[in-house]
């Protein structure tokens, strides 16, 4: 029996981060920085911070400011609890510290006066906060281009530009810019005090970022020409760059989703946002799906488009919301994926899959010759892999049929169709649209379930029984809208004698009326279809009638019987 292995990660937060600092030419570094990036369960709850500090006030007060704040606002942050948010939990991290600060340089005459600027990027999961206060700026790198994401609090006058009209300590309140935006993979983020940006150009701040191969070279690089170009102040930056970052969560991709426009489907040689549109693949009431080329790279893609009339229909738009959602959490050899094109890349609403080169299992069942018995085992184990890697990530398809399974040349496999699946926290359909196709559908639904684990295994042995039966349904075909009555399923050896009791018996396993007496689960299935290939005997040959073996004495026999009849009847006139 070969193993079974589910792959099921999901991706989080991944980024690498460089600090530098010098004096310069003052006499104390008044600088303080701190980074914390986590572990990859702390990423995935908390995110990760950095924060710069650039500190005020005599003697050793603003170095002490500077190091309260970074150390008091990381511990204040990370201490709240991860369902407080992040705006409202950094909000109160800088509360405390900014209290802190401004009473102990009320009550310290060596640090009378004391505060500092304060700098904070917060990344957790697909975003990036960020607050500030003073004249520590924060800047994003994105494909080259250098944005300036913060406003110096510094006096409008060219004679007071050094003299801060916000910092943390003081005054007894405190007021910080807060902004959040979506993070791309590859951006850089550069927090920098004015000892870096008021010798350095937004130019060669650019140059410096996009030139440098880590983020430490980077720091470095900046902190160093800085001082080259004569800067009197002490020089520090903290350079963040993302390398991948987790799954757009359910408001983003509801957000970016609505906001696109639903338009007629294109026509086959029509180029849509760098595809081009190749032939129908499928024309359904709904949506028109294209086989087509993506012009980046050439690879052939299946472009899924809605039609006009479903415009006004948020249940079709969440349809779309839980392909992309499914394919961002599930990985599985055996499910079919969605690729997300970049955020400014989609004009209008569609979606992206791989072009899968192979056909349908309806198909497949629609030819001869039918599929044998080591061939339909090798099909129903990695489909019910596919059904336990979703339902491993919370998630029921709903629609499971051998119209949404493509057999790919290779041997292959992609449960594909994601669009009716239920999904943990997104919004269901209207109960009276609750989907599914009739003839697949367990018997609970039909009395108003929203389907279950144990439903997606009553339409997982409707479709490998229909493998193995060549196309006859257990409980017969059935019409949509009725409301059929479910008795005993019909035995698989009515239609394939030659196959084994046992494959007979788990498939009523999963066809049971009563969800209670289904297999626990898909993976279950998988593990019983596997030792099944593995103890397998060879068919007992069937023996044949006489009438195969031998017509002719067959039919010399009812020519007889018939004779004889005859004669019977003339003797009794």
């Amino acid at each position: 029996m070969s193993q079974i292995v589910l792959d099921t990660p999901r991706a989080v937060l991944d980024l690498r981060a460089g600090f530098a600092s010098a004096c310069g030419r003052r006499v104390r570094n008044e600088d303080w920085g701190g980074i914390w990036l986590g572990d990859r369960d702390q990423r995935a709850r908390l995110g990760a911070l950095a924060a710069l500090a650039d500190g005020i006030g005599g003697a050793e007060a603003g170095h002490v400011a500077a190091e309260l704040a970074v150390r008091g606002f990381v511990d204040g942050y990370l201490g709240q609890s991860e369902t407080l948010g992040v705006r409202r939990a950094a909000a109160v991290a800088l509360d405390a510290v900014n209290r802190w600060i401004h009473a102990q340089g009320r009550s310290d005459p060596a640090l009378d006066a004391m505060g500092t600027t304060l700098a904070v990027l917060i990344l957790r999961g697909r975003q990036v906060h960020r607050l500030s206060l003073g004249d520590t700026r924060i800047y994003r790198l994105r494909t080259g281009r250098l944005a300036r994401l913060t406003v110096d609090h510094v006096s409008p006058r060219p004679d007071q530009q050094h003299v801060l009209l916000r910092s943390v300590g003081g005054e007894e309140g405190v007021r910080a810019d807060y902004a959040v935006e979506t993070a791309r993979a590859d951006d850089r983020y550069l927090i920098a005090t004015d000892g870096v940006h008021g010798s350095l150009d937004d130019r060669h701040i650019a140059e410096i970022l996009a030139a440098a191969a880590t983020p430490d070279a980077a720091a470095d690089a900046l902190v160093a020409a800085a001082l080259a170009a004569g800067s009197q102040d002490n020089a520090s930056a903290i350079v963040l760059e993302i390398l991948a970052l987790p799954p757009a969560d359910t408001t983003e991709l509801e957000l970016a989703i609505a906001a696109l426009p639903i338009l007629d489907p294109p026509r086959p040689g029509e180029r849509i946002d760098g595809y081009t549109i190749g032939t129908v693949l499928a024309d359904g009431r709904y949506s028109r799906l294209f086989r087509s080329v993506d012009e980046t790279d050439g690879r052939p893609v299946a472009l899924k488009f809605p039609k006009p009339r479903i415009a006004e229909d948020a249940s079709f738009r969440l349809a779309f919301l839980r392909e992309t959602w499914v394919a961002a959490r599930v990985r599985s050899p055996w499910v079919g994926e969605v690729i997300e094109p970049p955020p400014d890349r989609r004009t209008r609403l569609y979606s992206v899959m791989p072009f899968y080169d192979g056909e349908s299992l309806e198909r497949r069942l629609a030819r001869l010759p039918a599929i044998g018995l080591g061939e339909g085992l090798a099909i129903a184990s990695k489909l019910a892999k596919a059904v336990a890697a979703l339902h491993r990530a919370g998630i029921v398809h709903r629609d499971i049929k051998p119209d949404n399974v493509i057999l790919e040349p290779s041997g292959g496999l992609k449960l594909i169709d994601l669009g009716v699946a239920y999904l943990p926290h997104l919004p269901d359909f209207p109960t009276a649209d609750i989907p599914g196709t009739a003839s697949y559908m367990a018997p609970e639904q039909f009395a108003g379930s929203v389907g279950s684990e144990r439903s997606d295994l009553f339409a997982l042995g409707v479709t490998i029984y229909r493998l193995f039966s060549g196309g006859a349904y257990p409980y017969g075909e059935i019409e949509p809208f009725s409301h059929p009555r479910f008795g005993r399923p019909q035995p698989l050896a009515r239609h394939r004698p030659d196959l084994p009791p046992w494959l007979d018996e788990l498939l009523a396993r999963c066809l049971a009326v009563d969800p209670a007496q289904r297999l626990s689960d898909a993976l279950e299935l998988a593990l019983e279809l596997e030792q099944g290939q593995g103890r397998q005997r060879p068919p007992t040959p069937r023996r044949r009638s006489l009438y195969e073996r031998n017509p002719v004495r067959v039919w010399q026999a009812v020519s007889a019987v018939l004779f004889l009849l005859l004669l019977a009847a003339l003797r009794l006139r």
